[in-house]
C-alpha cells in the first residue's frame, strides 16, 4: 500500500437515513423518553430489552409485504440468516413465548429502543429510529385496548401536547363489513388499500383496490363508503350497529368501541380529544382488535406520532399458548421533528445549569469544592478547568445553556464570597459560601 494512499483521509459522514446526534438533541430526546418511561411506569409498565438482531424468520411474514422489503437482512459471520428488528412488537412476541411461564400473565412491559427499517427517508422518517413501546400481553379484555389509549393521552400531557386527536378504530368492525360483503378472502389486500386513504386519497384507493386486490369498482366503493362515515363516536356507532348486523366479530367490534368512548367519557378525556375514524387500518398485517393513530392539531401533515393496536395471534407462530397482547408506540424521532417545528425544543446542551467558572489557577482546589458542594445538594455543576478570560467562560456558558455562572477571583476568596450571575436575565448578586446553594436554588427554582 502506498503512503499516500495509507495517510488518505477518510470523509466524516453518515450513511443517508442515519444520524448523529449532538448534546443538545440528544438531551431533548432524553427528555422526551424521560416522560414516556414516567407515564409507562405510573401504569405498572416494567422494561425489558431484547437484542437489536434476531434470526430473520423471527421477524419476516409478520408485518406483511411492505414489512418485510424494508427490513434490513444478511448472512452473519456464523452463515445465520438474520435481521436487524424492525419494531418492538414482533420481538417482544418471541420474547412472550420463550419467557412467559417465568413472567406469568398479565405481562406488562415497556421498551425504549432503536430500529432499522429500509425505507425512503422523509421529514421525521429515518432509517434507524427509536420507539417508546408499552404492550400488555396474555389478556383480551377490551380494558386493556381502554387503557392503552389513557397511557397515549397521558404522555401527550404530560409531553405539553395541548392539541392532539387520537384516531381509534377496530378491526373487527372493518373485517365485519368484509364479511357482510363476501370479501373475507381480499381482507389483507384491501385492508392495506384502505391504509393508504389519507395519503392518497378516495379515486387511488379504488383503483388499487381493483388493480391489485382483484374486487370491483362498486366493492371498493362499498368498503369506502362505510370506511368514511362522518359524525360523532355516538352517530357512527349507531351507523355501523345497522351495517354489521348479522355478522358476530363486527358486532363484538361495535361493542368494545361503545365501551371504550363511555369509558374515557367517564374517565374525564375531552371529547374532541378522541375521534371514531373507521377508515384507520393500520398497515401492519398482525393488528386484530382496537387501532390507535395519534396526530397533532398544529401539525397533521407529519403523521400518527404516537400508533398501535391490539394482536391476538402474533406469538402463534412460536407458542401453541393464547397469549393475545394490545399496545402502542411512541415514535420519538418523529415526535421530536414535530416538537422542534413548534419551538417546544430546549437548547440547552449541558445537563448541569450550574457553570463554576475559574480565574485563579492556584484556586482550582476551591473551585472543584464548590463543584462538588453543589453536587452533593443534588445541583448538577461543571468546573471549566481553565483560568481564562471571563470573556471566554461567559461566551462559553451562554453557548451551552447554562443558568447561573459563579464567579470568583482574589478579591471574592479573600471575602469569603461568590458572585452568582443569573444567565436568563442577567442579574448580578453576591453570597457568602454558605449561602451559594440557597442562591443557586431560587434562581434556577428548584
Amino acid at each position: 500500500m502506498s503512503p499516500d494512499v495509507k495517510n488518505a483521509k477518510i470523509k466524516p459522514q453518515t450513511l443517508r437515513g442515519f444520524r448523529d446526534f449532538l448534546p443538545d438533541q440528544m438531551m431533548a430526546r432524553e427528555r422526551l423518553i424521560d416522560v414516556a418511561r414516567a407515564v409507562y411506569r405510573s401504569y405498572g409498565f416494567a422494561p425489558i430489552d431484547t437484542p437489536a438482531l434476531e434470526y430473520a424468520e423471527v421477524l419476516l411474514g409478520k408485518g406483511g409485504e411492505e414489512s418485510d422489503k424494508q427490513v434490513f437482512r444478511f448472512t452473519d459471520q456464523g452463515d445465520r440468516d438474520v435481521a436487524m428488528r424492525f419494531d418492538l412488537t414482533v420481538p417482544l412476541a418471541r420474547f412472550s413465548a420463550q419467557h412467559i411461564q417465568a413472567l406469568g400473565t398479565p405481562f406488562r412491559r415497556y421498551h425504549i429502543a432503536p430500529v432499522w427499517r429500509g425505507e425512503r427517508p422523509a421529514r421525521g422518517r429515518f432509517r434507524e429510529f427509536m420507539q417508546c413501546d408499552f404492550d400488555t400481553i396474555g389478556t383480551a379484555s377490551n380494558s386493556a385496548d381502554i387503557e392503552t389509549l389513557l397511557v397515549i393521552n397521558d404522555v401527550f400531557e404530560k409531553i405539553g401536547i395541548e392539541r392532539f386527536t387520537i384516531r381509534v378504530n377496530n378491526r373487527k368492525v372493518l373485517n365485519g363489513l368484509l364479511e357482510k360483503k363476501g370479501l373475507q378472502e381480499y381482507a389483507t389486500g384491501i385492508l392495506r388499500c384502505l391504509d393508504k386513504l389519507d395519503k392518497i386519497g378516495r379515486d387511488k384507493v379504488v383503483e388499487e383496490m381493483v388493480e391489485r386486490v382483484g374486487i370491483t369498482a362498486e366493492q371498493a366503493g362499498g368498503v369506502l363508503d362505510m370506511a368514511q362515515l362522518q359524525g360523532s363516536p355516538t352517530e357512527i356507532l349507531s351507523s355501523l350497529e345497522g351495517m354489521l348486523a348479522g355478522s358476530e366479530i363486527g358486532e363484538v367490534g361495535v361493542a368494545n368501541l361503545r365501551e371504550l368512548f363511555d369509558t374515557i367519557t367517564a374517565c374525564g378525556l375531552p371529547p374532541e380529544r378522541v375521534s371514531l375514524d373507521v377508515s384507520i387500518a393500520r398497515g401492519l398485517d398482525y393488528y386484530t382488535g382496537t387501532i390507535y393513530e395519534t396526530f397533532l392539531g398544529d401539525l397533521p401533515g407529519i403523521g400518527s406520532v404516537c400508533s398501535g393496536g391490539r394482536y391476538d395471534n402474533l406469538t402463534q407462530k412460536f407458542t401453541a399458548m393464547e397469549l393475545p397482547g394490545v399496545g402502542a408506540s411512541l415514535g420519538l424521532d418523529r415526535m421530536l421533528a414535530a416538537l422542534e417545528e413548534l419551538g417546544m425544543t430546549q437548547t440547552a446542551s449541558t445537563p448541569a445549569p450550574v457553570l463554576v467558572t475559574m480565574f485563579e489557577r492556584d484556586r482550582a482546589m476551591d473551585y472543584m469544592q464548590m463543584g462538588r458542594r453543589l453536587r452533593q445538594a443534588g445541583i448538577g455543576a461543571e468546573v471549566f478547568p481553565d483560568a481564562k478570560g471571563i470573556g471566554k467562560q461567559m461566551k462559553y456558558a451562554n453557548n451551552k445553556g447554562f443558568e447561573v455562572a459563579l464567579i470568583a477571583g482574589a478579591d471574592e476568596f479573600a471575602a469569603g464570597t461568590w458572585q452568582v450571575k443569573g444567565l436568563k436575565n442577567g442579574a448580578q448578586q453576591q453570597a457568602t459560601d454558605a449561602e451559594v446553594v440557597d442562591v443557586v436554588r431560587s434562581i434556577i427554582g428548584t
